[in-house]
């Protein structure tokens, strides 16, 4: 551990990063303690930024615009999971009021449920529906897992969620139609829910019934996908070019996203398959141990996460947190 920690460009990370990159730096990075002055300093000045407090704002009519597209990075769906991400959570100004929305679109099954906009030629159904899919309900749960909200809830929808998993990984279920299989074979799994169903059980902070299992198959089936990536695409998700550009925040199917969940077990980080997948993710960073996009959602402009001409602290903070698990 010491000698990646020393390869870490840590006081660039310091000096350049953001508020939010500072912060989780020295709690990622550096291990310090939430109570030290710098990280709550850090904390104080992320929660102070306009550009969080102007998404956190953007959320209070949560579960506001219906969803139309899964990959829309400035969606509130993905606004939510981006500050669950950063580290703010219940408590933090104008945290509880979304929180407290979110929770109000549980189903009785348990699922969290956002505003989709249907298309009759997928669905079979046409205008705006408050339902779920497999592909977002997992973002909500590990959202509110993130900030603090009710256990009781969470370990409803994490239920629900470990209920649809079945060899070899989670498949494309939706809460509107028993039949509905996305854009793939009913029989395949889809490697961007099982993404996010594996990031989403991890985040909860208690055990269930089936929630190792359903976690292993997750993770089996994210590794295999890899190890086959020279075969056909699944749900349209492959491995190529673009899978292996580092880009935040964890909106799509990507190295870095698939890296950061995988990095939380052992399973996984003793696995030759995860190892080739952190090389090339490392093999990116330049003499000085930075990390520059070379992809970026457009919602992020102005961010350094979003600017390929430059390294990113962001980018290079998360890459590094990576390798150090």
């Amino acid at each position: 551990m010491s000698a990646v920690i020393d390869r870490v460009p840590v006081d660039w990370l310091l000096e350049s990063g953001d508020a939010w990159v500072q912060y989780r730096a020295r709690i990622d990075l550096l291990g310090e303690s939430e109570e030290s002055a710098e990280v709550q300093s850090a904390r104080a000045a992320m929660l102070a930024d306009e550009r969080i407090t102007a998404i956190v704002d953007s959320l209070q009519d949560w579960p506001g615009e219906a969803l139309s597209n899964h990959k829309k990075a400035d969606h509130p769906l993905h606004r939510l999971s981006f500050l669950a991400e950063i580290g703010l959570r219940a408590g933090d100004p104008g945290i509880d009021p979304v929180i407290e929305k979110a929770l109000a679109t549980q189903n009785d099954d348990g699922a969290f449920q956002i505003n989709v906009k249907m298309s009759p030629r997928f669905t079979g159904m046409e205008g705006e529906f408050l339902t779920w899919a497999i592909c977002d309900a997992p973002v909500v749960l590990y959202s509110l897992a993130k900030l603090g909200a009710d256990e009781s809830a969470l370990r409803k929808a994490a239920v629900h969620i470990t209920g649809t998993v079945r060899e070899p990984g989670f498949p494309c279920v939706a809460g509107w139609s028993e039949t509905f299989h996305g854009p793939g074979k009913r029989s395949d799994p889809c490697p961007y829910s099982n993404l996010l169903a594996v990031k989403a059980l991890a985040a909860c902070p208690f055990d269930f019934p089936g929630r190792d299992e359903a976690i292993r198959s997750g993770v089996e089936m994210l590794l295999s996908h890899w190890e086959n990536q020279g075969g056909k695409k699944i749900f349209l998700f492959g491995i190529g070019t673009d899978f292996r550009k580092p880009k935040f925040p964890f909106v799509w199917y990507d190295i870095l996203h698939v890296l950061d969940v995988l990095s939380q077990f052992d399973v996984a980080r003793g696995d030759d398959r995860y190892r080739a997948m952190l090389g090339e993710l490392m093999d990116q960073a330049d003499d000085e141990g930075r990390f520059t996009p070379t992809s970026m959602y457009m919602a992020y402009k102005g961010w350094d996460f979003a600017n390929k001409k430059e390294p990113s602290p962001a980018i290079t903070m998360l890459a590094w947190r990576i390798a150090m698990q």
